[in-house]
């Protein structure tokens, strides 16, 4: 079967292709590894080319197939000439096609040896595209090209790219107009986080975006549990870049409940985070030899020396609140 499978892509009808293109996608893991891969490669890519969106979907389902769980095969059709044609197709009508060229530019950007190769093909601008979307843009388009931006961030070689694609804007705006606690702004923070977190000059745009801050504020208080995990990270290495500069823009935005509340309900890192940014908040100088004697009496003095700070009913509780469970 696999011979004439192979035989069809080749010199096949366009529905003799897309037969084969088919039946390679169905292939057992056993007979992909007896077909010769490198002989049905070029004719599946040659079928990306293609103007019948049956004969593209085919070519990309089996293309997915024979890169699932392998890093060879992934490798193999990058070398192809893939990538071009892969990034024509996410402009053109077909929703089915888009999405599948996403599924497939995520799984390939998966493998190592394909980021950079990816990253500087003109991928990161168009997949930044799909961030923010439009009103034909599905959620599992965003999602994907998120994890796929999220799989490049992963070598530092491309965080330039990534950084000067503008896409930090879109996934701020992106947490801005959605529910904060949706799977689609937990993935965007986290994503916003990596590409932070590996570039100052990245740390430095997104603080200087309008509303970032309070952006970042909303999901402390609004968000999912690693959606705060991700903006408490953020936020504490905005201090810790520039406490001068960022403290006072912090605090401004009515940061304290949301980040006590975090500090005693959070994840074990970001109560961590929390913690670790209520000292930054603090008007004190000696911060880096103190940040591990933080306990409850450092807690009651943080909202003591908060200056400007105006306690409310509610802050006052959640200290309360706070040190009694540390005390537990």
């Amino acid at each position: 079967m696999e011979k004439e499978v192979v035989e069809n892509l080749w010199n096949g009808d366009t529905e003799s292709q897309i037969q084969a293109a088919m039946k390679l996608g169905r292939l057992s893991r056993k007979h992909r590894h007896n077909l010769e891969v490198s002989a049905v490669m070029v004719p599946l890519v040659s079928m990306l080319h293609s103007e019948n969106c049956q004969v593209i979907e085919a070519a990309l389902c089996a293309l997915l197939s024979l890169s699932f769980g392998s890093e060879r095969n992934k490798i193999r059709i990058i070398k192809t000439g893939a990538l071009p044609v892969l990034l024509s197709l996410l402009h053109c009508d077909s929703r089915t096609v888009i999405q599948l060229t996403l599924a497939a530019m995520l799984t390939l950007s998966s493998c190592k040896a394909n980021k950079v190769a990816i990253a500087s093909s003109g991928a990161v601008q168009v997949l930044a595209e799909f961030v923010n979307g439009n009103g034909s843009t599905s959620t599992q388009s965003q999602l994907d090209a998120i994890a796929t931006l999220y799989n490049l961030t992963t070598c530092q070689e491309t965080i330039p790219l990534i950084v000067s694609s503008g896409v930090m804007i879109s996934l701020l705006e992106l947490i801005q107009n959605s529910v904060k606690s949706s799977p689609l702004a937990e993935k965007a923070i986290g994503l916003l986080e990596n590409i932070v977190s590996s570039s100052e000059s990245a740390l430095c745009e997104a603080a200087g975006t309008g509303g970032a801050i309070k952006i970042l504020v909303e999901t402390i208080e609004d968000g999912s549990l690693l959606s705060k995990e991700h903006a408490v990270c953020i936020l504490l290495l905005l201090c810790q870049s520039c406490r001068k500069k960022y403290r006072g823009l912090i605090l401004t935005e009515g940061v304290m409940p949301g980040l006590l509340q975090l500090s005693v309900d959070g994840t074990r890192r970001a109560k961590s985070m929390a913690r670790e940014l209520l000292l930054l908040l603090r008007d004190c100088s000696n911060y880096s030899s103190r940040r591990k004697q933080i306990n409850h009496e450092l807690i009651e003095r943080i909202m003591e020396e908060i200056e400007g700070e105006k306690l409310t009913d509610t802050t006052l509780r959640l200290v309360e609140e706070m040190i009694a469970k540390l005390n537990a």
